[in-house]
Protein backbone atom coordinates (compact mmCIF):
# COMPACT_ATOMS: atom_id res chain seq x y z
CA UNK A 1 0.00 0.00 0.00
CA UNK A 2 1.03 3.61 -0.42
CA UNK A 3 2.38 5.06 2.81
CA UNK A 4 4.81 7.81 3.72
CA UNK A 5 8.44 6.74 3.72
CA UNK A 6 10.67 7.56 6.65
CA UNK A 7 13.21 8.83 4.11
CA UNK A 8 11.19 11.26 2.03
CA UNK A 9 12.68 11.39 -1.49
CA UNK A 10 9.98 13.49 -3.14
CA UNK A 11 11.31 16.40 -5.18
CA UNK A 12 9.73 19.60 -3.90
CA UNK A 13 9.12 21.97 -6.80
CA UNK A 14 10.96 20.69 -9.88
CA UNK A 15 14.39 19.08 -10.50
CA UNK A 16 15.58 22.38 -11.97
CA UNK A 17 14.15 24.46 -9.12
CA UNK A 18 13.76 22.22 -6.01
CA UNK A 19 11.79 24.55 -3.79
CA UNK A 20 8.19 24.66 -2.60
CA UNK A 21 5.93 26.17 0.05
CA UNK A 22 3.08 24.04 1.46
CA UNK A 23 0.05 25.21 3.41
CA UNK A 24 -1.30 22.90 6.13
CA UNK A 25 -4.12 22.82 8.67
CA UNK A 26 -4.25 20.39 11.57
CA UNK A 27 -6.57 18.55 12.07
CA UNK A 28 -8.81 19.91 9.29
CA UNK A 29 -6.63 18.71 6.39
CA UNK A 30 -4.52 16.07 8.13
CA UNK A 31 -4.21 14.83 11.69
CA UNK A 32 -0.41 14.53 11.68
CA UNK A 33 2.70 14.09 9.55
CA UNK A 34 4.64 11.14 11.00
CA UNK A 35 8.37 10.87 11.65
CA UNK A 36 10.43 11.27 8.49
CA UNK A 37 13.60 12.90 7.17
CA UNK A 38 14.78 14.33 3.89
CA UNK A 39 17.80 15.98 2.33
CA UNK A 40 16.24 19.43 2.04
CA UNK A 41 16.18 22.37 4.42
CA UNK A 42 12.74 22.97 5.90
CA UNK A 43 11.21 25.83 7.85
CA UNK A 44 7.90 25.26 9.66
CA UNK A 45 6.09 28.54 10.32
CA UNK A 46 2.99 28.54 12.53
CA UNK A 47 0.51 31.03 11.09
CA UNK A 48 -2.44 30.59 13.46
CA UNK A 49 -3.41 28.45 16.42
CA UNK A 50 -1.02 25.86 17.79
CA UNK A 51 0.71 22.70 16.62
CA UNK A 52 3.32 20.30 17.95
CA UNK A 53 6.47 19.35 16.10
CA UNK A 54 9.23 16.96 17.11
CA UNK A 55 12.84 17.19 16.00
CA UNK A 56 15.50 14.65 16.97
CA UNK A 57 13.20 13.37 19.72
CA UNK A 58 12.53 16.81 21.24
CA UNK A 59 8.94 18.08 21.19
CA UNK A 60 8.07 21.74 20.57
CA UNK A 61 4.74 23.55 20.73
CA UNK A 62 4.50 26.24 18.05
CA UNK A 63 2.12 29.17 18.44
CA UNK A 64 1.31 31.90 15.91
CA UNK A 65 4.51 33.49 14.65
CA UNK A 66 6.86 30.75 15.89
CA UNK A 67 9.40 29.17 13.55
CA UNK A 68 11.09 25.76 13.54
CA UNK A 69 14.24 25.19 11.45
CA UNK A 70 14.76 21.62 10.21
CA UNK A 71 18.23 20.96 8.81
CA UNK A 72 18.89 18.24 6.19
CA UNK A 73 18.69 14.64 7.51
CA UNK A 74 16.96 15.66 10.76
CA UNK A 75 14.17 13.28 11.81
CA UNK A 76 10.99 15.24 12.54
CA UNK A 77 7.20 15.11 12.65
CA UNK A 78 4.18 17.43 12.92
CA UNK A 79 1.16 16.72 15.14
CA UNK A 80 -1.89 18.34 16.65
CA UNK A 81 -1.29 20.15 19.94
CA UNK A 82 -3.95 18.49 22.08
CA UNK A 83 -7.42 19.72 21.06
CA UNK A 84 -6.04 22.89 19.46
CA UNK A 85 -6.18 23.58 15.73
CA UNK A 86 -3.17 24.87 13.87
CA UNK A 87 -2.42 26.48 10.52
CA UNK A 88 1.14 26.46 9.23
CA UNK A 89 3.42 26.74 6.20
CA UNK A 90 6.33 24.47 5.24
CA UNK A 91 9.13 26.09 3.23
CA UNK A 92 11.31 23.38 1.67
CA UNK A 93 14.39 23.94 -0.46
CA UNK A 94 17.20 21.66 -1.60
CA UNK A 95 20.86 22.50 -0.94
CA UNK A 96 21.40 22.32 -4.72
CA UNK A 97 19.65 25.68 -5.10
CA UNK A 98 22.75 27.32 -3.63
CA UNK A 99 25.25 25.45 -5.76
CA UNK A 100 27.16 27.31 -8.44
CA UNK A 101 30.09 26.14 -10.54
CA UNK A 102 32.13 23.10 -9.40
CA UNK A 103 34.24 24.04 -6.42
CA UNK A 104 32.01 27.01 -5.57
CA UNK A 105 33.60 28.31 -2.34
CA UNK A 106 30.33 29.70 -1.00
CA UNK A 107 28.55 26.35 -1.34
CA UNK A 108 31.39 24.47 0.34
CA UNK A 109 31.82 27.08 3.05
CA UNK A 110 28.21 27.84 3.98
CA UNK A 111 25.93 25.04 2.72
CA UNK A 112 27.82 21.76 3.03
CA UNK A 113 28.56 22.21 6.78
CA UNK A 114 24.78 22.18 7.44
CA UNK A 115 24.25 19.22 5.11
CA UNK A 116 27.11 17.18 6.57
CA UNK A 117 26.19 17.90 10.19
CA UNK A 118 29.33 19.93 10.82
CA UNK A 119 27.36 23.05 11.68
CA UNK A 120 24.28 23.32 13.89
CA UNK A 121 21.87 25.90 15.24
CA UNK A 122 18.95 26.19 17.62
CA UNK A 123 15.88 24.90 15.83
CA UNK A 124 12.98 26.52 17.75
CA UNK A 125 12.59 30.28 17.42
CA UNK A 126 9.55 31.89 19.08
CA UNK A 127 7.99 35.03 17.67
CA UNK A 128 10.11 37.96 18.85
CA UNK A 129 13.35 35.98 19.13
CA UNK A 130 16.43 37.42 17.35
CA UNK A 131 16.58 34.79 14.61
CA UNK A 132 12.81 34.89 14.04
CA UNK A 133 12.93 38.68 13.64
CA UNK A 134 15.93 38.55 11.31
CA UNK A 135 14.41 35.77 9.18
CA UNK A 136 10.88 37.22 9.08
CA UNK A 137 11.21 39.39 5.91
CA UNK A 138 12.45 36.46 3.83
CA UNK A 139 10.05 33.91 5.36
CA UNK A 140 6.95 36.07 4.97
CA UNK A 141 7.91 37.07 1.44
CA UNK A 142 8.28 33.41 0.40
CA UNK A 143 4.91 32.59 1.92
CA UNK A 144 3.06 35.54 0.35
CA UNK A 145 4.43 34.75 -3.12
CA UNK A 146 4.17 30.96 -2.87
CA UNK A 147 1.67 30.56 -5.73
CA UNK A 148 3.51 32.42 -8.46
CA UNK A 149 7.11 31.90 -7.28
CA UNK A 150 8.04 29.17 -9.78
CA UNK A 151 6.96 31.15 -12.83
CA UNK A 152 7.58 34.81 -12.12
CA UNK A 153 9.48 35.18 -8.85
CA UNK A 154 12.51 32.90 -9.19
CA UNK A 155 14.95 35.73 -8.50
CA UNK A 156 12.98 36.83 -5.44
CA UNK A 157 12.94 33.25 -4.16
CA UNK A 158 16.67 32.78 -4.56
CA UNK A 159 17.36 36.18 -3.03
CA UNK A 160 15.20 35.33 0.00
CA UNK A 161 16.79 31.89 0.37
CA UNK A 162 20.30 33.32 0.27
CA UNK A 163 19.23 35.83 2.93
CA UNK A 164 17.86 32.97 5.03
CA UNK A 165 21.09 31.02 4.68
CA UNK A 166 23.10 34.09 5.68
CA UNK A 167 20.91 34.56 8.77
CA UNK A 168 21.15 30.86 9.64
CA UNK A 169 24.93 30.99 9.36
CA UNK A 170 25.08 34.00 11.68
CA UNK A 171 23.02 32.13 14.29
CA UNK A 172 24.89 28.83 14.02
CA UNK A 173 28.03 27.27 15.47
CA UNK A 174 30.23 24.21 14.91
CA UNK A 175 28.26 21.06 15.73
CA UNK A 176 29.01 19.11 18.93
CA UNK A 177 31.51 16.26 18.71
CA UNK A 178 30.75 12.55 18.40
CA UNK A 179 29.16 12.39 21.84
CA UNK A 180 26.12 14.24 20.52
CA UNK A 181 22.85 12.37 21.22
CA UNK A 182 21.83 13.12 17.65
CA UNK A 183 24.28 10.51 16.37
CA UNK A 184 22.61 7.88 18.54
CA UNK A 185 19.18 9.09 17.48
CA UNK A 186 20.23 8.84 13.86
CA UNK A 187 20.89 5.12 14.35
CA UNK A 188 17.28 4.73 15.51
CA UNK A 189 16.24 5.29 11.90
CA UNK A 190 17.02 1.59 11.46
CA UNK A 191 14.30 0.68 13.96
CA UNK A 192 11.79 2.95 12.21
CA UNK A 193 12.70 1.35 8.87
CA UNK A 194 12.16 -2.04 10.52
CA UNK A 195 8.61 -1.06 11.53
CA UNK A 196 7.85 0.45 8.15
CA UNK A 197 9.04 -2.55 6.14
CA UNK A 198 7.88 -5.39 8.42
CA UNK A 199 4.77 -4.00 10.17
CA UNK A 200 2.57 -6.87 8.92
CA UNK A 201 4.78 -9.51 10.57
CA UNK A 202 5.65 -10.33 14.16
CA UNK A 203 8.26 -7.79 15.27
CA UNK A 204 10.44 -8.07 18.35
CA UNK A 205 12.14 -5.57 20.56
CA UNK A 206 15.29 -7.68 20.41
CA UNK A 207 15.44 -7.49 16.61
CA UNK A 208 14.76 -3.74 16.59
CA UNK A 209 17.52 -3.09 19.15
CA UNK A 210 19.93 -5.30 17.23
CA UNK A 211 19.35 -3.42 14.00
CA UNK A 212 20.44 -0.25 15.77
CA UNK A 213 23.42 -1.84 17.51
CA UNK A 214 22.04 -1.14 21.01
CA UNK A 215 21.29 -3.27 24.03
CA UNK A 216 17.56 -3.76 24.64
CA UNK A 217 17.54 -1.61 27.78
CA UNK A 218 19.41 1.29 26.14
CA UNK A 219 17.28 0.97 23.02
CA UNK A 220 14.03 1.15 25.02
CA UNK A 221 15.15 4.33 26.80
CA UNK A 222 16.46 5.98 23.65
CA UNK A 223 13.42 5.04 21.58
CA UNK A 224 11.05 6.45 24.21
CA UNK A 225 13.07 9.69 24.38
CA UNK A 226 13.12 9.92 20.58
CA UNK A 227 9.48 9.18 19.73
CA UNK A 228 7.68 9.81 23.02
CA UNK A 229 6.39 6.22 22.91
CA UNK A 230 7.61 2.74 23.73
CA UNK A 231 8.60 0.59 20.75
CA UNK A 232 5.45 -1.52 21.07
CA UNK A 233 3.19 1.53 21.38
CA UNK A 234 4.84 3.08 18.31
CA UNK A 235 4.34 -0.15 16.35
CA UNK A 236 0.66 -0.40 17.28
CA UNK A 237 0.08 3.26 16.45
CA UNK A 238 1.81 2.88 13.06
CA UNK A 239 -0.32 -0.17 12.24
CA UNK A 240 -3.50 1.66 13.25
CA UNK A 241 -2.67 4.62 11.01
CA UNK A 242 -2.16 2.28 8.06
CA UNK A 243 -5.43 0.52 8.90
CA UNK A 244 -7.29 3.83 8.98
CA UNK A 245 -5.84 4.68 5.56
CA UNK A 246 -6.96 1.34 4.11
CA UNK A 247 -10.44 1.69 5.61
CA UNK A 248 -10.82 5.15 4.08
CA UNK A 249 -9.35 4.38 0.65
CA UNK A 250 -10.19 0.73 -0.12
CA UNK A 251 -13.13 -1.67 0.00
CA UNK A 252 -11.19 -4.41 1.83
CA UNK A 253 -13.15 -6.21 4.51
CA UNK A 254 -12.34 -5.07 8.03
CA UNK A 255 -10.89 -8.47 8.88
CA UNK A 256 -8.58 -8.24 5.87
CA UNK A 257 -7.50 -4.71 6.79
CA UNK A 258 -6.59 -5.96 10.25
CA UNK A 259 -4.54 -8.83 8.83
CA UNK A 260 -2.86 -6.60 6.26
CA UNK A 261 -1.67 -4.27 9.01
CA UNK A 262 -0.33 -6.94 11.36
CA UNK A 263 -3.33 -7.38 13.69
CA UNK A 264 -4.01 -11.11 13.98
CA UNK A 265 -6.29 -10.74 16.99
CA UNK A 266 -9.35 -9.03 15.56
CA UNK A 267 -11.03 -8.17 18.85
CA UNK A 268 -7.80 -6.46 19.97
CA UNK A 269 -7.69 -4.56 16.67
CA UNK A 270 -11.23 -3.25 17.19
CA UNK A 271 -10.51 -2.17 20.77
CA UNK A 272 -7.26 -0.46 19.85
CA UNK A 273 -8.81 1.24 16.83
CA UNK A 274 -11.75 2.55 18.87
CA UNK A 275 -9.39 3.88 21.53
CA UNK A 276 -7.32 5.83 18.98
CA UNK A 277 -10.07 7.06 16.65
CA UNK A 278 -13.11 7.01 18.98
CA UNK A 279 -15.00 4.94 16.42
CA UNK A 280 -15.18 1.33 15.31
CA UNK A 281 -13.49 0.48 12.00
CA UNK A 282 -16.83 0.41 10.20
CA UNK A 283 -17.92 3.72 11.74
CA UNK A 284 -14.60 5.27 10.72
CA UNK A 285 -14.97 4.00 7.14
CA UNK A 286 -18.51 5.39 6.89
CA UNK A 287 -17.42 8.79 8.21
CA UNK A 288 -14.40 8.86 5.91
CA UNK A 289 -16.59 8.23 2.87
CA UNK A 290 -18.59 11.32 3.81
CA UNK A 291 -15.46 13.40 4.46
CA UNK A 292 -15.88 13.50 8.22
CA UNK A 293 -12.99 11.35 9.41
Amino acid sequence: MDCANLHETKIHGSPAFPYSVYHGRIPEWLSSFPLHWHESFELIYCHQGRLTASLWGQSYTLCAGDLLVVLPHAVHSIDQAGPAEGEYFNILFAPALFQGAPGDPCYEKYVLPFVNGQRAMECFHPAGSPFRQAAAPAVLSLISHRRESLSTHELMVKSSLFQLLHTMTQHSAPAPDGRSPRLAYSRLKNALYYVQSCYDRELTLQEAAGRCGFSESYFMKLFKDFTGKSFNAYLVDYRLELAAKQLAETDYKVIDVAENCGFHNHSYFTRAFRKKYEATPLEYRKAARFGKA
